[in-house]
């Protein structure tokens, strides 16, 4: 058994408690500085709670970390665990800036335990199966790529407006929130964002006044790129679509398919996955974390594709500040 200490008991950290504890293959012991919330979720899943992470670390040598507090606090807490010498799984964004990249990254380096960021698409069987497909060659090489996306927030996060989505600061907005989810998919298909030109706003949550509403022009290299998302829709969607030299691809997330066409075909041939529950692809996630800290292949995002990511999250706010396109390095 591995010994696993969530640090944040927030929504995600609920469910990464949770989703570990389920693996069967971990013992979960949950950090929270809110002593009502950590004694409530310790209660409701029977873990052991600690109320500093420094208590926590002191008291015992965890195998791994998984870090759900804001995301301006991800990367000193990284070092730390790091230094520890625990395996570490990072949720999104990585970051709210650059800044400690460079020293998190040579920490973990010297430290030489297993890290991944918690980009759960890259969990999804549909998209995985689609990604092959697309390396497979058989489409040719991509040309331009788009994604529609959105739901209704305050349905999938009642507590929206006391959480860190109300400041950009602490990893709040459409961007850092829920579109870097779509776009860090999408570079793990088809590369690296190079260039955005992004418009946002404000258009419609109540009680906040980050970007909720998202539309960006953008570069993948040589393809071209367009995202359209709100988080104020009736429909909770998202749908992508890779076009090539040969074929298209399509992935309808929420219908947990993807499917081809080639050249000179008219409808698509789909692939659809066994019906799965959110908590299902939060327990893939949790297992194939444990697989990265037991030194098997996993598909889980690296810690330079998550700051490769971070550099769309800054340009992207960048560009909708100043209304200009940015050149992402």
């Amino acid at each position: 058994m591995h010994s696993i200490l969530v640090i944040g008991c927030g929504s995600i950290g609920e469910r990464h408690l949770r989703c570990f504890q389920k693996t069967g293959r971990s013992e979960v012991s949950v950090c929270d500085a809110n002593p009502k919330l950590l004694a409530d979720v310790g209660a409701r899943y029977g873990a052991k709670t600690c109320s500093t992470l420094k208590e926590a670390l002191e008291e015992r040598k965890f195998d791994g970390l998984i870090i759900c507090t804001p995301a301006q606090t991800h990367l000193a807490i990284a070092r730390e665990g790091a230094r520890h010498g625990a395996a570490l799984l990072i949720e999104k964004p990585l970051s709210v800036s650059l800044d400690e990249v460079d020293e998190t990254r040579a920490v973990i380096a010297h430290g030489g335990r297993f890290t991944a960021v918690a980009y759960v698409f890259h969990c999804f069987p549909w998209v995985a199966a689609a990604r092959e497909f697309l390396h497979g060659g058989t489409l040719g090489k991509p040309l331009h790529a788009s994604v529609v996306a959105g739901q209704h927030f305050p349905t999938f996060r009642p507590a929206y407006r006391e959480i860190y989505y109300t400041r950009h600061e602490t990893g709040g907005g459409a961007i850092q929130d829920a579109l870097t989810h779509l776009v860090n998919a999408m570079e793990w298909m088809v590369g690296p964002m190079t260039r955005v030109f992004c418009d946002a706003a404000h258009q419609r949550l109540e009680g906040v006044t980050v970007e909720d509403t998202v539309n960006i022009s953008g570069r993948h290299g040589d393809v071209l790129a367009s995202y359209a998302m709100t988080q104020f829709q009736a429909a909770n969607e998202a749908i992508f679509e890779i076009h090539c030299e040969q074929g298209s691809l399509k992935i309808e997330s929420h219908a947990q398919r993807w499917g081809s066409m080639m050249l000179g075909e008219t409808d698509w041939t789909w692939h659809t996955a066994p019906p799965l529950e959110r908590d299902d692809l939060f327990i893939a996630q949790a297992n194939a974390f444990l697989d990265g800290m037991e030194g098997k292949p996993t598909p889980l995002c690296t810690f330079d594709e998550a700051v490769q990511t971070l550099r769309f999250n800054r340009a992207a706010l960048q560009s909708a500040a100043t209304g200009l396109p940015i050149t992402i390095p």
